[in-house]
């Protein structure tokens, strides 16, 4: 694996005494925030946040769908988590919900998020002729700008006000200053994507270092992933013991009408690893019922036509079919299942392809 050299002394956080402590903060869970950028200013960095992931969420007075609504929130918004809690959603299989200081909102609608600004590196990585870094979004979210207009993919097009979200990862290949606010701005490249170069604040991003790519226990041969589609989970097994479980979501069995579709379910069967990316632009389906995300991160391929095991950062509702046909998972989740899986993955190129027989098997069952 390339040695990626991480310029530790770039990397300290910012200076942390003018945050205020949630518990001084009283009712309000809205925060002023930085222009452009997720940063809630007011809030303690080390706190729990979650952002709104639908353009209307309800606060309600109980973790009950039929208590009063207190406030109605719209998409990205960021509130204070408190803590998870059972309530009561007769229409969803999830009862989880968040309590937040002005109230509760259901589970499904709110990414667990943290605002963990960085210190900008100085200069980037080079490996050979390679210089640039992978760097994931540590903060709420934060908004972008196109390098080489017109855009080409149909998230840019449609969306006048793009951004990106906590856990996404996206390729650093240049720092630039911004003379009218002396901010530092990455350029973002996609590297397997539709071509697009995105400016984002660099105080965004967390540089990954190399050994986030290590593989975990590559010693082991007999490795296999279990993707139960009835219990929404997937299990990993060394020698036929279990070493890793989460909660998942598979692919949805109606459309946002209640209708059937039979073509988003991921299919069943043994699958052997093909292709893995540390990050990659996903899109398919058609307008209205389709989807165009960039930046997925920790994605591992294991059927032909694009169905992977990925990281997911609009919605919390896992233990729900949820996709279009993928496996969901959440980021931390998404990101072990990777390393540990074979075929491994080097940091430069960040992605790597295998003929038959393929890499580890996952199994996709229902029962």
């Amino acid at each position: 694996m390339g040695s990626i050299p991480i310029l530790t002394s770039d990397m300290k956080k910012i200076n942390r005494r003018s945050f205020v402590k949630i518990s001084s903060l009283g009712a309000g869970s809205i925060m002023a925030r930085s222009a452009g950028l997720g940063m809630f200013q007011e809030l303690q960095p080390d706190g729990r946040l979650g952002r709104t992931t639908t353009p209307q969420v309800n606060v309600r007075v109980r973790p009950d769908i039929s208590s009063q609504i207190v406030q109605t929130l719209p998409e990205d918004e960021v509130v204070v988590w408190n803590r998870e809690v059972v309530g009561s959603h007769p229409y969803r299989i999830n009862q989880k919900w968040i309590e937040t200081p002005d109230g509760y909102i259901w589970c499904g609608n709110l990414q667990p998020v943290e605002n963990r600004p960085n210190m900008p590196v100085s200069a980037l990585p080079e490996s050979g002729e390679t210089k640039g870094m992978w760097a994931e979004v540590t903060v709420p979210w934060v908004d972008l700008s196109l390098d080489n207009p017109p855009a080409r993919s149909p998230w840019l097009k449609e969306n006048p006000t793009p951004r990106l979200y906590y856990s996404q990862i996206l390729w650093v290949d240049e720092i630039r200053k911004d003379e009218a606010t002396g901010k530092t701005i990455y350029r973002l490249n996609e590297k397997f994507g539709y071509g697009d170069i995105l400016l984002a604040d660099a105080e965004a991003f967390r540089p990954l270092s190399d050994e986030e790519l290590a593989p975990i226990r590559p010693e082991v041969e007999d490795k296999r992933v279990i993707v139960n589609l009835r219990d929404q989970s997937l299990s990993c097994f060394e020698r036929g013991r279990e070493v890793y479980f989460c909660r998942i979501s598979s692919g949805a069995k109606f459309d946002y009408e209640g209708n059937p579709v039979d073509e988003w379910a991921t299919p069943l069967g043994p699958h052997p690893i093909w292709r893995k990316l540390v990050s990659t632009h996903m899109s398919g389906g058609t307008t209205g019922g389709g989807y165009d995300l960039p930046g997925i991160g920790w994605t591992t391929l294991f059927v032909g036509n694009g169905v992977a095991i990925h990281s997911t950062f609009w919605h919390n509702n896992f233990g729900v079919p949820m996709s279009h046909g993928c496996v969901n998972a959440k980021p931390d989740d998404a990101k072990w299942i990777f390393r540990w899986t074979t075929p491994l993955v080097s940091y430069i190129p960040g992605d790597v392809t295998v003929s038959m027989p393929g890499g580890t098997r996952v199994e996709v069952v229902e029962v």
